[in-house]
């Protein structure tokens, strides 16, 4: 079997045919794991035992002549923020480095009911803070179209890993554009679902009112059919909701109404990216969708809203890793010194940044001129939306101002790493759904396209992001 182009579906068929088993399967997954991932470093840990143990569960089912779901016997991975029962779970960080999870993620007991094999835990910028995958405490992920670039972050391990056919999908997180960033740096497809879509309940919490889990793959029906299972309302999450199975089944681009934001196409966007995402919605506009040039004003502030929110959130989060509770605890006489020697030495270095960003922008006599301006201006920038939405049906910009940059590039200017999230984080402060699929190539690297649906309408954007896939081939 040949593990590049391999897609749920065709797993399925091949399982339910007894062209190979899901033992087969799963054993040639963890070779190519074993032997591509020295260079890439997609996965954290890797856990063959349980993963071979799932997937005999599947072959007893086919062989029994019972009928199998369509995730049973599929290799998958899960980004090490995101609890499985048993194996460890760091964030990404020397604070957690030996912290076991002791019950599953609601979205991997889904997974697991549905017979999906486990092989393993991805890497990720630590507690999910990062655009390059580059602040991981413990390695550094490579770009499989480019060893030499970053795969986007922070969910740059799973992305890495299905781009070089190290799993057939993988769950990953969303904060700020940790999904779609990735998906669009190693040309894949990235769903961020919307806020409240899919359980949070497992998830290792960095800005809770914003964090997501979704879904990565190398096709949009395969991320379909995942966001599927693993969305609903869940009781162990309060902000989840459950979600009617929509699908429209007489779908069509044509008279369809796309907006393009013009604050999306200005000074800092890559001339090639730029001329890659036009030309993809040309081609939309060629098959009858209508094209509207739309305004978002506050787009703008949007950034420096995210970076005040987002780090205030973590540093309340993070405070529960004190060296006392769980994870590493450095022994002093006195308590303080054990929380200052502790936090000191598990965090790295953009951690601490955040947490100290957070905790001043939270702290008295600052709050109302940082924080709660930010979340006036979060809810602008859901006005605009909203208006927006009054005149099209979903909106249309680059996932990213740059493809894969190199890596080292932006290490030392935090500023210009930040700039990575310039298109993602107003989508994310609004709690829409949006979706990076591959539109084409810029700097003969891979170029994502950015589509923005109203709240709980995946299954539109999905059905469009399908649609652009075929026609970008």
């Amino acid at each position: 079997m040949e593990l590049p182009g391999l897609t749920i579906s065709k797993i399925h068929d091949s399982l339910v045919k007894k062209e190979y088993s899901a033992l087969e399967l799963t054993k040639k997954y963890l070779e190519q794991i074993a032997e591509r991932d020295v260079a890439i470093s997609a996965f954290l840990s890797a856990s063959p035992e349980s993963a071979i143990s799932q997937a005999k569960e599947t072959d007893k089912l086919i062989f029994a002549g019972k009928k199998i779901p369509m995730l049973a016997g599929v290799p998958c991975a899960i980004k090490d923020n995101i609890l499985v029962k048993g194996l460890k779970c760091t964030a990404g960080s020397k604070i957690l480095e030996s912290y076991e999870a002791p019950y599953d993620a609601t979205v991997v007991k889904k997974l697991k009911k549905e017979g999906a094999v486990l092989l393993g835990k991805t890497n990720l910028d630590e507690f999910g803070m990062g655009a390059s995958t580059e602040n991981s405490g413990f390695k550094m992920t490579r770009n499989p179209e480019d060893l030499d670039r970053v795969p986007g972050g922070s969910s740059g391990g799973s992305a890495a890993a299905i781009k070089a056919s190290e799993c057939c999908f993988a769950l990953g997180s969303d904060t700020g554009g940790s999904i779609r960033q990735p998906a669009s740096f190693c040309g894949v497809v990235g769903l961020k679902p919307t806020y409240g879509a899919v359980s949070r309940y497992g998830l290792i919490s960095f800005a809770s009112s914003l964090d997501q889990v979704g879904v990565l793959a190398s096709t949009v029906a395969d991320a379909k059919m995942i966001f599927d299972v693993i969305s609903g309302k869940d009781s162990m999450d309060s902000t989840s909701i459950e979600l009617p199975k929509l699908s429209n089944p007489n779908f069509s681009i044509k008279n369809l109404r796309i907006g393009v934001p013009k604050e999306y196409f200005v000074k800092g966007l890559d001339k090639e990216v730029e001329k890659t995402v036009r030309s993809a919605i040309k081609k939309m506009e060629a098959e009858g969708a209508k094209i509207e040039e739309i305004s978002l004003p506050n787009t703008e502030y949007a950034l420096a809203t995210y970076y005040i929110i987002a780090p205030s959130e973590a540093s309340a989060n993070l405070a529960r890793y004190d060296g006392i509770k769980y994870g590493l605890s450095e022994k002093e006489d006195k308590l303080l010194d054990v929380y200052l020697k502790s936090r000191g030495k598990g965090f790295g270095a953009e951690v601490k940044r955040r947490i100290m960003i957070g905790t001043y922008c939270l702290s008295s006599g600052y709050y109302d001129a940082y924080y709660k301006k930010a979340q006036q201006i979060r809810n602008l920038l859901r006005e605009d939306f909203k208006k927006a939405f009054g005149k099209v049906d979903m909106i249309f910009t680059p996932v990213a101002p740059t493809t894969a940059f190199k890596i080292g590039e932006k290490t030392a200017d935090p500023l210009s790493m930040y700039l990575s999230d310039i298109y993602t984080v107003s989508v994310s402060l609004a709690g829409l759904p949006a979706i990076s699929v591959p539109c084409g190539r810029a700097n003969n690297l891979p170029v994502g396209l950015q589509i923005i649906g109203k709240h709980f309408e995946e299954h539109k954007i999905l059905q469009t992001a399908s649609f652009i896939e075929k026609l970008v081939i």
